[in-house]
């Protein structure tokens, strides 16, 4: 376990297993808080993707791939972190690396807040939800507000114009009635000819009444029957457009509901977060320089030497042959046997070329 947890700090094996117990114990619980933050942060991926693909394996598996990154970053960062005499250099190299932990805090615990605040997000989503359901009910009303207001003027002026004529009826059965009774128009008792004449004009206008009462039914139930057709017609809109608002408690619907909590407390959360990420990084600066330190620092001086000799070296071969090559070519070119062969190659060259041009001068001039 030990072994497991020093491979996971990132740190030489073969220089640690030369130092102390105490070495080996320090840089194991270090390994263990990097194992144990790629852990959290497979967990908190796993569920942050389920609430997004709602399935299990595919969580499960791009959880894992997140959990190795997160691993591969934090071992990353405490293996290149190398002490130093000065603490400012350490803090220098630990500063990009800091900003770089506090970000992996954020996404690793931003998916744990879901998960611990679910019921108080699901009161959240729930109270948003009803808010959408009533603006969404409110807004496909409108789109029938105008063909519902025409339909029930419609209604509502044919009731008018059945009442209108029952008035009219109604005063007509009055004026024959008082006729009859001598209270009004003739003002004698019983019914003469002027009582006959108000009756039968009553009698029609009934006759009227009934024919109109008759006609505007069926017109009344003609627009009734148009009015349930739109008003079905709505239901349909609104129950196909409330899946979409019953759904809504997606990955980022979540994050925006836990934006409306209590800050202190989920900022709490993600200060715990983010000291198990930085730890590492703060227990190599608090610490003195140990046995390790010292033997890697050593292993990388014998390194950059090896280097620099080499590189030396080289320069000075390079130096030293150039010098020969110099020296050489210059007691070449003062050899006769060498001019003598130059200069005879070249007369021939000569010769080849005034022969060439004078062939193609003579095929010119034909």
């Amino acid at each position: 376990m030990q072994s497991f947890f020093i491979t996971c700090s990132g740190a030489d094996t073969d220089i640690l297993d030369n130092c102390s117990a105490g070495e080996r114990t320090k840089y194991a619980g270090i390994g263990a808080t990097v194992f144990f933050t790629a852990l959290m942060a497979f967990f908190a991926a796993s569920y942050a993707l389920y609430t997004v693909f709602d399935s299990y394996l595919i969580a499960t598996a791009f959880g894992f791939v997140w959990g190795l990154l997160i691993f591969n970053l934090d071992r990353y960062i405490v293996s290149t972190l190398k002490k130093s005499d000065k603490k400012m250099n350490e803090i220098w190299q630990a500063a990009p690396r800091i900003v770089l932990a506090i970000i992996i805090a954020v996404v690793i615990s931003k998916p744990l807040e879901l998960k611990i605040f679910e019921k108080e997000i699901d009161q959240v989503l729930l109270e948003e939800k009803n808010q959408l359901t009533l603006e969404n009910q409110e807004q496909v009303a409108q789109l029938y507000v105008v063909e519902e207001t025409a339909f029930a003027k419609a209604i509502q002026d044919l009731k008018t114009e059945i009442t209108t004529k029952e008035e009219e009826v109604n005063a007509l059965y009055n004026t024959y009635i008082t006729e009859a009774e001598g209270t009004s128009g003739t003002n004698k008792l019983g019914k003469g000819p002027v009582y006959k004449e108000k009756r039968e004009k009553h009698d029609a206008a009934l006759a009227d009444l009934n024919a109109l009462k008759a006609a505007n039914a069926d017109k009344i139930a003609a627009i009734e029957l148009q009015m349930a057709t739109l008003q079905e017609t709505e239901s349909t809109m609104l129950a196909a457009t409330q899946p979409i608002i019953d759904n809504f408690d997606g990955l980022m619907a979540r994050i925006e509901a836990l934006n409306k909590l209590p800050f202190l407390t989920s900022f709490f959360i993600f200060l715990l977060f983010l000291a198990v990420e930085t730890s590492p990084i703060i227990a190599k600066l608090l610490a003195p320089r140990g046995e390790y330190d010292f033997k890697l620092a050593e292993r990388e001086d014998l390194v950059k030497s090896w280097v620099i000799q080499q590189k030396q070296q080289q320069e000075i071969l390079i130096q030293t042959d150039k010098t020969l090559n110099n020296r050489v070519y210059a007691d070449i070119a003062e050899e006769e046997a060498l001019y003598a062969y130059k200069k005879k190659m070249a007369r021939e060259l000569m010769k080849e070329q005034a022969d060439a041009f004078y062939k193609k001068q003579k095929g010119i001039l034909g």
